[in-house]
């Protein structure tokens, strides 16, 4: 028998993201967004409204990176998205992370986050069915330490994803089957 839950704002799993940008003095604003995705190969749609410190340096810059959150830095991760970049500047080192500045776009990139996605602003879709920020990604970064053999292990990655209907975090980093391969055992 199946029961009725709560209508939330999400489906499970939903990725945690940290996006980040350059304020206007230069100083690093990282931010925690669970509503990401790709809309396309090199295309990511971020639902965040305007009101964050994060978007206004996002249309400033021209520019932002986007970090898939890790096991190991979730109490950072949880931090970002507590802590307003509109009353806290100094986000980053009040949370003991470090940045470098991205070779391809004006956005740094987060150290201690293991895969990042860089990204030039494209544009802000608002109205009734817009979506936030919308980004073309123009390069990828990942931790040689996540690259055995040169190629990226999302295993060794140790991403986490937030539950919205029970406000958790959960692992995700088992692999479990082949995609576009598995399904052809019922052929």
């Amino acid at each position: 028998m199946r029961k009725k839950l709560n209508i939330t704002e999400g489906i499970f799993p939903m990725p945690v993201l940290m996006v980040a940008t350059y304020n206007e003095d230069g100083s690093v604003n990282v931010m925690n967004a669970a509503w990401g995705t790709m809309q396309e190969r090199d295309r990511v749609a971020l639902n965040l409204t305007e009101s964050h410190k994060t978007v206004k340096n996002i249309k400033e810059r021209g520019a932002f990176t986007v970090s898939v959150a890790d096991a190991a830095h979730l109490t950072q991760a949880d931090y970002f998205g507590i802590a307003s970049g509109n009353t806290t500047p100094n986000k980053l080192e009040k949370a003991g992370l470090t940045a470098v500045r991205s070779e391809t776009v004006d956005a740094p990139i987060i150290n201690e986050f293991p895969l990042c996605l860089e990204c030039e602003y494209l544009a802000y879709e608002s109205g009734e069915y817009g979506c936030g920020v919308i980004g073309k990604v123009v390069n990828v970064t990942a931790d040689e330490r996540v690259m055995p053999n040169g190629k990226l292990d999302m295993s060794l990655v140790d991403a986490i994803a937030f539950d919205p209907y029970t406000h958790g975090y959960y692992r995700v980093s088992e692999r479990v089957g082949e995609a576009f391969h598995d399904g052809k055992k019922l052929d």
